[in-house]
């Protein structure tokens, strides 16, 4: 019926050979009736941490969260979480049970799992097993709870953003009672820790079905970016637009590549403009400096949720100069490129076609202005040309035997490139040398 890895078929027949109930549980098996190649492989079994152990002597078996009953079992290279049946006692954080025992039966182990679709549990003898309808929600592309949502949601406040995390990649519904309580707990999620909120966040925003959740939900997200709110049915009083400003950010959003920095650029690329508006005597919006704005807004939402430095810093340069006008000129693309290098510069085009793509129709023409200026860079590229320090023909040693000093070194290596870059001079060591001399520099 399905295709499974010949490891995990491996630890379920030692369990059971050993006397252990044992199944293949949560997310591999919803995935396996997707019609997915799982990542991982979880086994949920009757057999406590050390029976599991003494199950597996002779093969390597880690203790990853064996207080919760979970040990890491490598077969044939391949690690296999195994969990005895649990059930989970109180949650007074939100986030955590506030102790674990172990259940008796598969049933109260998935009945503690957050939604249906990932209550599901099968061996190969018995085929699948599920006891909440998840078959059926993930036939109908449904996200519902488990049992009561309130409880699933205060035992874990996470789970909220979890659902709209599947429902953004798998394109699912959230069914009503579902979206009723997550709506009724979303203050829940303050409780929650800023890496996780990360994670689940970009996982939602590089979905396919992104903007549709965003859309449906802005409330939610409203709770952990509330930097967002005001963007929501924000009148930009511009020829340029037809949407507001959060409408505006989401089909921007949808026109650009599923990576991390380039949604999370999208997301935040105008955050800043409610706080830059400024109508003119004919009631016409501007929104001056609101890149600079945008980007000091977004730099505080990338710290609050613990962004890496390298992450943060290109988001926040691709928001700084994603409203900067560009010229499709080979001279002035070389000077694009000493300031961003290739790969910022491509994820700023994209960007800025992105951006063009979020506007009144009658403006995507601008978009064929961004093609040309990523045509001209391509070429550029192509071609080797020198457009930085390193690429020059000539370094700080050749100006040092030229007699130069400190700061007269990183000025005449600054006027050679700029040289190059305008055509003046080629990149060529001897002939750069004597343009230096002819100029004095």
């Amino acid at each position: 019926m399905f295709e499974i890895s010949q490891s995990a078929v491996k630890a379920l027949s030692m369990l059971w050979q050993n006397g252990f109930e044992a199944y293949l549980a949560g997310g591999c098996v919803r995935d396996m009736l997707m019609g997915f190649t799982p990542k991982d492989w979880d086994i949920a079994t009757k057999a406590t941490p050390q029976q599991v152990k003494a199950a597996f002597q002779g093969e390597s078996v880690i203790e990853t969260g064996i207080k919760h009953g979970t040990v890491t079992v490598l077969i044939d290279n391949e690690p296999l979480e195994i969990t005895t049946f649990r059930e989970d006692i109180g949650c007074s954080d939100h986030r955590r049970p506030d102790a674990v025992v172990f259940a008796a039966t598969l049933k109260e182990d998935v009945s503690r799992r957050d939604f249906t679709m990932n209550a599901l549990a099968f061996c190969p003898e018995r085929g699948v097993i599920d006891y909440f309808g998840g078959a059926e929600d993930i036939k109908t592309q449904t996200i519902r709870c488990v049992g009561d949502a309130n409880c699933r949601f205060n035992e874990d406040a996470l789970r909220m953003l979890r659902a709209l995390r599947f429902s953004s990649v798998l394109g699912f519904k959230i069914e009503r009672e579902t979206a009723v309580s997550i709506r009724q707990n979303k203050e829940l999620l303050r409780s929650v820790s800023a890496e996780r909120i990360n994670i689940e966040l970009t996982k939602l925003i590089c979905g396919r079905n992104a903007g549709a959740a965003l859309r449906e939900f802005t409330d939610v997200i409203g709770v952990v970016i509330p930097e967002i709110l005001p963007m929501v049915n924000f009148n930009q009083h511009s020829k340029y637009h037809c949407f507001d400003v959060w409408q505006h950010t989401i089909e921007v959003m949808e026109n650009i590549n599923p990576t991390r920095v380039l949604r999370w650029a999208a997301l935040l690329h105008d955050i800043g403009k409610p706080d830059c508006f400024s109508p003119d005597p004919d009631g016409i919006g501007h929104f001056y400096g609101h890149a600079v704005a945008s980007k000091q807004k977004a730099d505080t939402v990338m710290r609050r949720l613990k962004f890496d430095n390298a992450a943060r810093e290109r988001v926040l340069t691709l928001i700084a100069h994603h409203d900067v006008q560009l010229r499709p000129e080979a001279r002035a693309v070389k000077r694009y490129l000493n300031r961003f290098e290739g790969d910022a510069l491509r994820q700023l085009l994209l960007l800025k076609r992105a951006d063009d793509m979020g506007k009144a129709p009658e403006y995507h023409c601008r978009i064929q202005e961004t093609e040309r200026i990523q045509a001209v860079m391509e070429q550029v590229i192509a071609e080797a040309a020198c457009f930085s320090l390193k690429d020059l023909a000539v370094n700080g040693k050749d100006m040092i035997a030229l007699g130069l000093k400190d700061k007269e070194i990183g000025a005449a290596l600054e006027f050679l490139l700029n040289a190059v870059i305008d055509e003046q001079v080629p990149n060529e060591r001897t002939l750069l040398l004597n343009h230096l001399r002819t100029d004095n520099v």
